[in-house]
């Protein structure tokens, strides 16, 4: 997790990576080491889907569904494309009155890195007020719940649409 110490060398970032790492422990290791992760996130199932050619074999593409599907700030989509084998992976982030649409098909790897800079510092961020605050924690877990209601619905929906395609 380079990202890290790009984090806790940023003033205005460095306080999540101190807070975490005194809540647990240090950050070391991988994504799917972190508490975060085996608690919350690693509950998320993932599906096969679409991605650029060029980046094909340079990003954990089940991560990036599950820190997808588990985040607070996003909603993850699955949309069947006439022709192919796979999903496209359709990811929209409301920011305001603006919502921002975009498949993973057609990102570049720099925007891939960067969700997974977004997502990993936003699962840190939650995880340090569950162990803050008992009136956060009670309100994220009910979050974390209605998320894993989400994206279940997400996953049976499609397997509904392969289901569909193998009657027809």
């Amino acid at each position: 997790m380079k990202f890290v110490q790009e984090l806790k060398e940023n003033p205005e970032k460095k306080e999540v990576i101190e807070k975490y790492e005194k809540f647990f422990e240090p950050i070391s290791g991988d994504v799917q080491d972190q508490a975060w992760y085996k608690e919350y996130v690693a509950t998320f199932p993932a599906f096969g889907y679409l991605v650029p050619d060029e980046l094909a074999k340079d990003f954990d593409r089940e991560l990036l569904m599950q820190l997808v599907a588990s985040s607070f700030s996003s909603d993850g989509l699955l949309e069947v494309v006439e022709g192919k084998d796979k999903p496209d992976f359709v990811i929209s982030v409301q920011s305001g009155d603006q919502v921002v649409v975009k498949k993973v098909s057609e990102l570049r790897g720099f925007q891939v890195l960067r969700l997974y800079e977004i997502y990993c510092e936003e699962q840190m961020n939650l995880q340090v007020l569950i162990a803050e605050d008992e009136n956060e924690k009670k309100a994220i877990l009910a979050q974390r719940e209605s998320r894993e209601h989400r994206w279940k619905l997400v996953m049976d929906n499609m397997e509904g649409n392969k289901m569909k395609k193998v009657v027809e």
